[in-house]
């Protein structure tokens, strides 16, 4: 995994920690990240109800205020088999389990071993937005690569556009939502016009395509 990871980015990953053999039996070398604002919410909800607990670890941004992200994941994690969380810093990322950036924090992806983690930071805003989908996948590009699978959905704007772009030329499976089933097809538009989304999907598409991934195709 860590020779797939420097082929992806071009870089020696660092050294890390020792992990258990419990800890790696329980890490899936894939990820998915998601990202989505203007009628997300509505999005997720359609996407994330029909998947399995076998997918791989997802990470969410989700525009949205502070304290509304801790609602939603409850929401969440209420209609879904997947377990779905309000992130927290230093939280590992694992098959079945959703974890969601909070409202004002921005979050990223890190690897340490054989272990995927996020970390939850103050910051600036970025694209305007704290949390930014950029800020996510971009994290996402160089810590997995062509281990993952990167999606942008419904959203006024273009956050989360160039992060989806740099994880397409690390070598990871992107899809954008199409026009016809976004309530603002802001953020898609234009990772579609920078030439990141490798596939263009209907809502009710993306939900069949993460069980597809997930499935090793």
């Amino acid at each position: 995994a860590l020779a797939r990871l420097a082929a992806a980015t071009g870089k020696a990953p660092a050294a890390a920690p020792p992990v258990c053999a419990e800890a790696m039996a329980e890490t899936t070398d894939r990820i998915i990240a998601l990202g989505t604002s203007t009628g997300g919410t509505q999005a997720l909800e359609a996407v994330l109800r029909g998947l399995p607990r076998t997918v791989p670890g997802i990470v969410v941004v989700q525009h949205m205020p502070e304290k509304f992200t801790a609602m939603f994941a409850q929401r969440l994690d209420q209609v879904c088999a997947l377990e779905v969380l309000e992130a927290q810093d230093g939280q590992r990322v694992i098959p079945g389990r959703v974890l969601i950036a909070p409202g004002g924090r921005h979050m990223t992806l890190r690897r340490s071993g054989a272990q995927y983690l996020v970390e939850v930071r103050d910051g600036p805003p970025v694209n305007r937005h704290r949390p930014s989908v950029d800020v996510l996948f971009r994290s996402v590009a160089r810590c997995a690569g062509r281990n993952a699978l990167g999606v942008i959905m419904t959203g006024m704007g273009d956050d989360g556009a160039r992060g989806l772009r740099e994880m397409f030329d690390a070598g990871a499976q992107t899809i954008a939502q199409d026009e016809a089933s976004s309530v603002v097809f802001g953020m898609p538009k234009e990772a579609i016009r920078l030439g990141a989304a490798s596939r263009i999907l209907a809502l009710q598409s993306i939900g069949p395509a993460l069980e597809q991934y997930a499935r090793g195709a």
